[in-house]
């Protein structure tokens, strides 16, 4: 037997009350309801004011299914499977409700997490206990109306929150944190950085660095008129090489 009930079990039950010949048995399974209820309807003592609803024309029962249980009265009915699909509804996870009695402990329940788990962003802090974002940066400010006397106390112990939750966010931060090197051992260096030859070069030492001397400026001039009247000599040996070709031809 499906566990499977119609939309609207009381208006169907009036509507099979008032228009079938099922036993108050039937009816009362088919709904979901018990039969001392399906009774009331009948008698008019219960579902005052609700109009039938019709489940043939809402397809959830089929006119063949009803002259079965009419002819049986131990006959079991059978919802009708529905045609159409319908896709579960998601709906979003809103800021956890906190009770009148514990609203005036979330203060201090805010403290305690920004204090051990700094980590956590706002949307996490108000999932968890219910806050808001003013009232947190108030708190982390220090700005907080009542800062004086508030004092950390563990959401999970005032019972803002259960402590799957916190684990489960805190396990969230803690991915988005980047992994720090272990205990011991040494940072890798980062990319983009040039070592020198006596660090990449097995067995060179530091080189001393190499200059070299700086001429006189009595020696630099006499280098640079050697040089121009080397460059003058060549010239005019290309020269004569060019007139004693012209007279040969």
């Amino acid at each position: 037997m499906s566990n499977r009930k119609p939309l609207m079990p009381k208006a169907t039950a009036v509507w099979l009350v008032e228009n079938t010949s099922l036993s108050f048995d039937q009816i009362a399974e088919f709904c979901g309801l018990h039969h001392l209820e399906v009774k009331g309807i009948a008698d008019g003592d219960v579902a005052q004011g609700i109009k039938g609803m019709d489940p043939i024309a809402s397809g959830q029962l089929s006119r063949e299914e009803i002259k079965r249980g009419e002819a049986d009265a131990e006959y079991h009915l059978r919802l009708q499977e529905s045609k159409v699909e319908i896709p579960p509804v998601k709906t979003k996870r809103g800021p956890r409700y906190t009770p009148v009695s514990r609203r005036q402990d979330r203060p201090n329940a805010v403290m305690w997490l920004l204090r051990n788990h700094p980590e956590l962003k706002d949307s996490q802090i108000i999932r968890l206990v219910g806050t808001t974002k003013p009232t947190i940066a108030a708190i982390r400010e220090r700005t907080h109306w009542n800062a004086q006397n508030l004092t950390p106390q563990d959401p999970v112990t005032l019972g803002l929150c259960s402590q799957i939750d916190l684990d489960a966010e805190v396990a969230k931060a803690a991915k988005r944190a980047p992994q720090a090197a272990p205990a011991g051992v040494a940072a890798e260096p980062k990319a983009g950085t040039l070592l020198p030859t006596s660090e990449t070069v097995p067995g060179l030492g530091p080189q001393p660095d190499v200059s070299f001397p700086e001429l006189p400026p009595e020696e630099a001039a006499e280098t640079e008129a050697a040089e121009a009247s080397r460059v003058l000599a060549r010239l005019q040996e290309l020269g004569a090489g060019e007139k004693k070709d012209e007279e040969e031809s």
